[in-house]
């Protein structure tokens, strides 16, 4: 059999989630960078979606990674058997809010967001759930339930019942929110949204409502969590303690894992009634764990509250153009916003091929997103942004 192209076998068996993938074949990744199989060099401005915060293959993780591998991969993950790395993994999470002190490991962000639904609804006793308009939590049947956008959920009716949605920013209707409510789930910073900031106001009188009725407020930061907008956890900038905390993404330094993380007293009601109610098997994996206790401590030696602001000037500094509207987000958590989608991807394209030396993978998202490893220099990241304004103003000036 002859043997056939990766690009071909790649469009043939690997299921595709677009009609046209963006099809680039990296060899190796290292730091900042994705090598491509002939030369290519692009600096990633994606970090696998906010999964690469400390950039790929540290060394610190990668070096974690085989210490524990030296003395075992997969155990029974939940069950009788005490592993060190999830151990020391979940008392570092505990450490950062005095409140969150129990965790409950997952393989992904959506997978920490059925568990949370599923722990909302047992410790409370109640049914009704609410999110909000243009939220994003994930794409399995729980996760897909919370999201108001129809575009995703339609095609897979019938979703959970009894799941609702509110407008952000909107105080009116937190009176929606009342005693048959088991949670309410929200961003901090709305991804999805397009790096939307939600007022810091808002969300404290929405805590407050939580409180008043019993609810359980639900913070999502499977994006926004492990420095990404500054403080580790995105909740500790905006004056609001959750209920239940999801995490996910950057958690790993690029090995899948995710939480959902709650007081003992809470998570305490997942452990009967009924017994095994909640299991993974492979989540709290002692390799991944491995790789988050190393990505933690990377993450706290970057000081990112003080590192992550000045980054964010930067590119808010740097990307002043006619044909970029605004600078929406907070930290490396940023979004342009062009003047039309059409406009946006010409500058993505033209970002991904233009400069041999000067590539970066191209943005995601619509408005497009800037989601730059951590661990990049205010150098590096400025040198990133000249090759954005000379894409942006090759594509504006084709227009005029």
């Amino acid at each position: 059999m002859t043997q056939q192209p990766v690009r071909q076998l790649f469009l043939r068996h690997v299921a595709q989630t677009s009609p046209s993938p963006l099809g680039l074949e990296v060899e190796k990744a290292e730091g900042l960078y994705l090598y491509g199989t002939n030369g290519e060099k692009w600096l990633d401005l994606i970090s696998g979606i906010s999964v690469s915060n400390v950039g790929h293959r540290h060394p610190k993780v990668i070096e974690a990674i085989h210490a524990q591998l030296e003395k075992y991969m997969h155990l029974m993950v939940y069950g009788e058997f005490i592993q060190s790395p999830q151990v020391k993994l979940a008392a570092k999470l505990a450490s950062i809010i005095s409140s969150i002190d129990s965790v409950y490991f997952t393989n992904s962000g959506t997978e920490a967001i059925e568990g949370a639904i599923k722990l909302a609804r047992r410790y409370t006793g109640r049914k009704k759930i609410f999110s909000f308009k243009d939220a994003y939590h994930g794409s399995t049947n729980g996760a897909l339930s919370l999201m108001s956008n129809e575009y995703f959920s339609v095609p897979f009716y019938p979703l959970l019942p009894d799941v609702f949605h509110l407008t952000s920013g909107n105080h009116q209707e937190l009176t929606n929110i009342d005693l048959d409510t088991a949670a309410v789930f929200v961003e901090l910073f709305r991804g999805e949204a397009g790096a939307e900031v939600v007022d810091p106001t808002f969300l404290q009188d929405l805590r407050s409502r939580c409180t008043e009725v019993g609810a359980l407020l639900v913070v999502d930061e499977i994006q926004t969590g492990f420095g990404r907008t500054g403080p580790f956890f995105a909740s500790q900038g905006v004056g609001i303690i959750p209920d239940i905390l999801v995490v996910a993404k950057g958690m790993g330094g690029g090995m899948p894992i995710g939480a959902f993380m709650s007081s003992k007293k809470i998570m305490d009601s997942l452990s009967d009634n009924p017994v095994l109610g909640h299991i993974t098997t492979f989540g709290g994996n002692a390799v991944c764990c491995a790789a988050s206790l190393a990505t933690f401590d990377i993450i706290q030696s970057l000081k990112t509250e003080e590192r992550i602001p000045k980054l964010e000037s930067v590119v808010r500094k740097t990307l002043v153009h006619p044909a970029i509207q605004s600078i929406r987000g907070k930290g490396m958590l940023l979004a342009l916003v062009f003047p039309s989608d059409e406009f946006a991807q010409r500058v993505i394209a033209a970002c991904g091929k233009k400069w041999y030396h000067h590539r970066l993978v191209p943005f995601c998202g619509k408005p497009t997103s800037y989601l730059s490893p951590l661990t990049i220099t205010e150098a590096e990241l400025l040198a990133a942004c000249h090759v954005v304004l000379e894409a942006v103003d090759e594509c504006y000036q084709l227009d005029l």
